[in-house]
């Protein structure tokens, strides 16, 4: 599945086009690498996105579009980083 829709379906952001942007800028990370949006997300990925305020990790459980849109549990979290006043995550 693509990354910015998966970050949609999966709910880490709320609008696929925002999702995209954060992309492009290179505020997400898939296995520690800058991806555009359209990379693919498979299970058991690595996707780390840098919010203003804070750094999430978290670890890809499913990337069916169809589970996902039944609410199956899309991630789980494996660090939270909370970032200073002013400092770029990366």
């Amino acid at each position: 599945m693509r990354l910015d829709k998966y970050l949609k379906l999966s709910r880490l952001i709320k609008r696929r086009t925002v999702a995209q942007e954060m992309a492009e800028i290179g505020a997400v990370r898939v296995n520690k690498r800058q991806c555009k949006p359209a990379a693919e997300v498979r299970e058991g990925d690595v996707v780390e996105i840098a919010y203003p305020r804070r750094v999430l990790t978290v670890k890809v459980l499913t990337a069916d579009e169809t589970a996902l849109k039944r609410n199956a549990p899309a991630y789980t979290v494996i660090d939270e980083k909370e970032a200073a006043a002013g400092e770029k995550p990366w």
